[in-house]
């Protein structure tokens, strides 16, 4: 209180002015803690390396480096960490300036606007003996007061970035932080004894020991002297760190944990014990302690196989395994061999295989969580490994970071890979598997080939797939008897690539996909594949029939008099009936009864097959009908000429020396029994074939076309331009000689033929909508009272079924409605909560429609 009061006294000597006085006496508080505040920037600007040298070496201390160390080099880095400090706090004291009330006066001051606090201190120079001039001035004085009394203290400037641009406060602020965390204060006082002298030593305990487990072990170090039990349990590998202090030879260290013999202890106030088995640990001296370490072994990994491997869908392993370890499994392997003696030595297996490396797979490991007893399921494709569908033997083996290893029982397995139920892909998939095996079944391979494709027909049903293995097997004659590793593998990977499009296709036609399905299915029945094939085959199928009936209702759409005519002579069946067979065909695969399900999908078969029969016949009516029968024709003579292409490139070197040579005598047997074909003229070539061809395509676009104007027609006239583009080049490819590439160029030119008519056949369709549309309004605009009508106001079907055959939606809602109909239906004729009479209803229109 007496300083406050003689800083008001200061402060107010030279004011006479009551209120400035009174806001003079408001800055005491404020003055002081400015000052403050320079005490503590002034401070930290002189003496940082300081206390940044001395929290350093605290964190050091903390740490034990001092017991880790040699003692010298402790020692030297003490005295060098002192004389850091000395020169610091000489260079601070010789920087540091004291702060005086003043500074702080003149920082408060200069905080303010217009420095209020030293115009209430200034003297009025001139006029002060005039009375107006002298109340001007009391007036600022007092605006002055007023501005001060605002004033609050300022924060002091403690960045010391520009001083220390390296940030090693800040360095040694965190070290301290993890030393804290992770060492322990005890372990500064072993500082102490660095000077020798029994009086210094005497300071701290006597001797120190800490246990350190290995860190894999996960648990934590142990300081001795705070553990009051004799019996002490610790891990094989842990660390004990000794520490004596005294007159060396007071103490000594006897230990038989280690394994050495008696009388190898090292000497000294340091020593470092490694637990390798079970003993005591004992400390003679004054204040010694005794004891026992009872040493728990890391016992090696276990891994087991659960179950068998198992074979995906799409060929891949599946292998489920369990693994264990005391402290965690830190890797794991899966090494696969050749059971040689298991292999089934016959055709292209008779002969000894090549040197293989085995097949090294690591083990998935759990990403989170313990890894001290955990299951995980090995997946992997092999479906291309020369062992795939060969018997192996599997090993699977972990290790923990004690670098022990565990082995499970080997696992005398198959090598899942992918099956083909394609006889073709079969066949080449076993030749690449021989190929593989030994280069020395090359020529056998190459005659294979040969006898495979020799008569491709109703084999290969992808013309590339068979100008493929054609390439395929000129690089296997040429060098099948010194076939080096590289061009071995290549050779494979062809095989690979052209048994996979063989299997799944590349089929444009919904049929042929359908057909496709079904022949894989059938032949996986037979087969006995797994459920996870048949469930995928199933699958395929089921997208397969959907494909197939939306192109039937396309093609409905297109030739509605086609479809009115043949449904009064053939049997509806809904797409609910197909689907309740391929729901019956599931069950009887799931239950095991393989020949009823081989003999609905026969069936099922010979349904498609009529269904594509009645698709097939009947003829349309009007101008835009015959330009599709027209166009139809078209690209079954197309069709008829890719063929009669793809039989002479089949004939080898002889049939691609050239169209005007030997191209007529060729064609006129090419055409032998095509005469239903109707397209060419005895003695034609291919390339005349191919002009005459595009001359018809060009002569339709001058007819009249369907969607005149609208824009599926201009679609479709698009799509006759590239086809008859694709035209042109096949005919110019076919008359020099380059038969694959008249192929490719056929093949573009009926795509573009397909999706003409297509476009073609929806504007049809668009058209006749629009035609039934006005003939309705017609209709119902008529007061007919003899007219047969149901009570909605529609006219009975002509084929004498219950209802219209008019659409009551337009375009493709009715489809999406009919469905959603469809499904209320039978959601309603499920639902036991109803009566048994509606429920009855239900189920007869779900039969009839």
């Amino acid at each position: 209180m007496a300083q406050e009061t003689r800083d008001r006294e200061a402060a107010q000597t030279s004011v006479t002015d009551p209120a400035t006085r009174a806001a003079l006496a408001r800055l005491v508080w404020p003055l002081r803690l400015t000052l403050a505040g320079l005490w503590a920037e002034r401070l930290a600007r002189s003496f940082w390396p300081v206390w940044t040298i001395l929290i350093a070496t605290l964190a050091a201390l903390v740490f034990g480096l001092q017991d880790l160390l040699p003692l010298d080099w402790v020692r030297g880095a003490l005295v060098l960490a002192g004389l850091g400090a000395f020169v610091a706090v000489a260079f601070g004291v010789r920087a540091f300036r004291k702060p005086t009330r003043a500074d702080a006066m003149a920082r408060l001051d200069a905080s303010l606007p217009g420095r209020p606090i030293s115009s209430m201190t200034d003297e009025q120079a001139i006029g002060s003996g005039d009375p107006w001039s002298r109340a001007i001035w009391e007036t600022h004085r007092r605006r002055m007061a007023e501005r001060a009394a605002e004033a609050r203290p300022v924060r002091p400037d403690l960045r010391l970035a520009p001083r220390d641009p390296f940030a090693l406060r800040y360095l040694a602020l965190t070290a301290l932080v993890v030393a804290l965390i992770f060492g322990s204060v005890w372990r500064v006082a072993s500082v102490t004894g660095i000077a020798g002298g029994g009086a210094e030593a005497m300071v701290g305990p006597s001797w120190e020991v800490w246990a350190q487990p290995p860190s894999y072990t996960g648990k934590p170090s142990l300081y001795l002297n705070e553990i009051d039990d004799a019996e002490i349990t610790l891990p094989v590998g842990s660390r004990l760190q000794i520490r004596l202090y005294g007159e060396l030879g007071d103490l000594t260290v006897t230990e038989s944990v280690s394994g050495r013999p008696a009388g190898e202890a090292p000497p000294g106030p340091a020593q470092d014990v490694e637990v390798r088995q079970t003993g005591a640990v004992t400390i003679d001296g004054p204040g010694g302690r005794s004891w026992k370490i009872m040493a728990l072994a890391d016992r090696p990994p276990l891994v087991t196989a659960d179950g068998n491997m198992e074979r995906e869908a799409d060929g891949q392993m599946k292998l489920s395994f369990s693994a264990q370890d005391d402290y965690g499994v830190t890797g794991g392997k899966a090494t696969i061999l050749l059971d040689l003696p298991e292999v089934d030595r016959r055709h292209g297996l008779a002969i000894d295989p090549e040197p293989r490396e085995p097949v090294t797979l690591d083990l998935p490991l759990p990403i989170a969580g313990s890894r001290v007893e955990f299951s995980e399921t090995l997946v992997e494709d092999l479906a291309k490994h020369p062992f795939a569908n060969l018997p192996v033997v599997l090993n699977l083996s972990v290790t923990d970071a004690a670098m022990q290893e565990g082995l499970a029982e080997p696992l005398k397995v198959v090598l899942p890979g992918r099956r083909f139920f394609d006889p073709l892909a079969a066949a080449l998939i076993e030749m690449r598997r021989d190929l593989l095996w030994n280069r020395a079944n090359g020529p056998r391979t190459a005659q294979i080939l040969h006898a495979v494709t020799h008569a491709p027909e109703g084999l290969f049903r992808n013309p590339r797939a068979f100008l493929r293995t054609r390439v395929l097997m000129r690089q296997l004659d040429a060098g099948a008897a010194t076939l080096a590793p590289a061009a071995r593998d290549e050779i494979a990977e062809q095989l690979w690539e052209i048994a996979l499009m063989v299997e799944e296709g590349d089929l444009a036609s919904a049929l042929e996909a359908l057909r496709r399905a079904q022949d894989r299915l059938d032949e996986a029945i037979r087969n006995g594949a797994s459920q996870d094939e048949i469930e995928q085959l199933m699958e395929e199928m089921r997208q397969a029939l959907d494909n197939y009936m939306r192109e039937l209702a396309e093609e409905a759409q297109r030739n509605p008099d086609q479809q009115q005519s043949e449904n009064r002579q053939s049997m509806e069946m809904s797409g609910d009936q197909l689907q309740e067979m391929l729901d019956k065909l599931q069950e009887l695969m799931e239950q095991g009864k393989m020949a009823e399900a081989a003999e609905l999908m026969e069936m099922m078969r010979q349904l498609m097959e009529n269904m594509q029969v009645t698709m097939g016949e009947g003829q349309g009516q009007g101008q835009g009908s015959q330009a599709m029968r027209d166009l139809s024709e078209t690209l079954r003579d197309q069709q008829g000429l890719s063929d009669d292409s793809f039989q002479e490139l089949q004939r080898g070197p002889q049939g691609q020396q050239g169209e005007g040579q030997q191209g007529e005598g060729q064609q006129g047997q090419n055409r032998q029994g095509q005469g239903q074909q109707g397209e060419g003229r005895d003695g034609q070539s291919l390339a005349e074939r191919q002009r005459e061809l595009r001359d018809r395509l060009n002569g339709m676009q001058d007819q009249s076309l369907p969607g005149q104007g609208s824009q599926r027609g201009e679609n479709g006239r698009r799509s006759l331009d590239d086809a008859g583009r694709a035209m042109r080049e096949a005919e110019r490819a076919l008359r020099d000689g380059d038969l694959p590439g008249a192929l490719d160029r056929q093949a573009e030119a009926m795509e573009s033929l397909r999706e003409g008519m297509r476009e073609f056949g929806e504007a049809m369709a668009e058209e006749q909508r629009q035609q039934n549309g006005q003939g309705e309004g017609e209709a119902f605009g008529r007061a007919d009272p003899n007219s047969q009508r149901d009570p909605l106001g529609r006219e009975p079907g002509e084929t004498g079924r219950i209802g219209s055959d008019r659409n009551m939606l337009q375009g493709e809602d009715v489809y999406r409605r009919a469905q959603d109909l469809l499904d209320e239906i039978r959601r309603r004729s499920g639902d036991l909560s109803r009566p048994e009479i509606e429920r009855e209803y239900l189920r007869r229109l779900l039969d009839m429609y």
